[in-house]
């Protein structure tokens, strides 16, 4: 291998810590609310900052500011639309969507599985990972708007007589 070669590897391996570290400040200036709850928002704005600085750090076609410049645009547009949603909740239900009820007391609301392309199979998964067996043993189950399911338990009958 040249020299020539040798120069090359070393400055994407520079551009490459140059993009990682500005990747990591703007992801730490945005805040932890970008990384703790990701929805497709986030997803997607993910998957276009992957794409912004792929070339900035493989020495393509894109320069190493072109990169930084289109992921601190990216960047400005996620903190942009974050201070939106915490000053306008209807705003934020509208982009990112609303949480969906799947079970009540119990009871499968079968136009909501349908609509929202859950299972029953999914349902008792994430039962089981509640520590719950049947369906009658779930108060509630949501559908969030990053796609979990949160699962609230059936109260317990109270036991008055002291008999288990």
């Amino acid at each position: 291998m040249t020299s020539d070669y040798w120069w090359f590897l070393s400055l994407i391996c520079a551009r490459t810590f140059v993009v990682v570290l500005f990747l990591g400040l703007g992801l730490r200036i945005v805040g932890k609310r970008q990384i703790g709850q990701i929805n497709i928002y986030d997803l997607a704005l993910i998957i276009a900052l992957a794409n912004s600085v792929q070339n900035a750090m493989t020495h393509g076609r894109g320069d190493l500011t072109v990169g930084i410049t289109s992921a601190g645009t990216l960047f400005l547009i996620g903190w942009a639309l974050t201070k939106v949603f915490v000053r306008s909740p209807l705003t934020e239900s509208r982009v990112m969507g609303t949480p969906s009820l799947l079970l009540f007391d119990g009871k499968l609301i079968a136009e909501k599985l349908r609509k929202e392309c859950v299972s029953e199979v999914q349902i008792l998964t994430a039962l089981r990972q509640h520590g719950l067996s049947r369906l009658e043993q779930a108060h509630m189950v949501v559908l969030e708007v990053d796609g979990a399911l949160s699962v609230i338990p059936a109260a317990r009958s109270s036991n008055l007589d002291g008999v288990p």
